[in-house]
């Protein structure tokens, strides 16, 4: 049998029978420059935060962190966004990295009050509770100017900020809200806009349930026609990265 028929079986049943469209529509590639290349950008990501050599959970093996910033860094690096979106502020360092890639724009944040997740209104898979005060904490001790921070759960929150060029989805990990959410922000997306959601692993979704839950609300969007087009996921990273159509 050949080596490459061999690599595809050995892929495919990596993939759960559930997500037959992530099968068909994800293209795997191994680094920054490989993106690089697809889209024809030339900018490095500025990776300028000590955190993501930090080493705290058997989830950062094969250093998964600067996978992650490397893969949101270039998109906000080269896309040149006016308005960039995230979902999932937590302590705000991937904000600042995105504020830090595209100083020309302005970075809206979006964290759930910590008494809406523990009343379970955030849905099952919501990473931390932090208190108010926590949010956000890392960019706004260093002063960031472009930046707006938003306290609110995404499911009552409709897109109120024009445009948006790039959108990161990193809150409640549940399929309905990750559907919702990327719903709601691709009615204020124009071609070419990106969206990047995190948690995003097709080969980890046997391992861990949240991750298994992020592709279950991406299979969604494909099978209902709200997506058409490749995501693109760089080996190691937890992030898909996808161009709007």
């Amino acid at each position: 049998m050949a080596f490459s028929k061999i690599k595809y079986q050995i892929k495919k049943r990596l993939f759960n029978n559930h997500f037959s469209n992530l099968e068909s529509s994800v293209i795997e590639i191994n680094n920054i420059e490989e993106l690089k290349k697809i889209f024809g950008w030339k900018n490095d990501p500025i990776l300028n935060d000590p955190i993501l050599k930090e080493f705290d959970y058997l989830e950062d093996v094969n250093e998964r962190r600067i996978r992650d910033a490397e893969s949101i860094g270039v998109v906000m690096a080269n896309s040149n966004p006016h308005v960039a979106l995230e979902i999932g502020t937590s302590t705000g360092h991937t904000t600042a990295l995105m504020a830090n890639n595209a100083p020309q724009a302005t970075i809206h944040t979006m964290n759930i009050p910590p008494e809406e997740i523990l009343s379970g209104e955030g849905g099952k898979y919501t990473t931390i509770a932090l208190e108010r005060e926590k949010i956000g904490i890392y960019f706004r001790e260093r002063n960031m100017k472009n930046i707006v921070q938003i306290l609110c759960n995404s499911a009552k929150w409709e897109p109120n900020i024009g445009n948006i060029d790039v959108a990161f989805i990193d809150g409640s990990h549940d399929t309905d809200f990750v559907y919702n959410d990327t719903v709601k922000i691709l009615s204020s997306m124009k071609p070419g806009s990106f969206i990047l959601w995190h948690d995003f692993n097709p080969e980890l979704t046997k391992k861990y349930n949240w991750i298994h839950t992020v592709c279950a609300g991406v299979e969604k969007l494909y099978a209902n026609g709200k997506l058409n087009g490749r995501i693109y996921h760089i080996r190691d990273s937890w992030v898909g990265i996808y161009r709007v159509n």
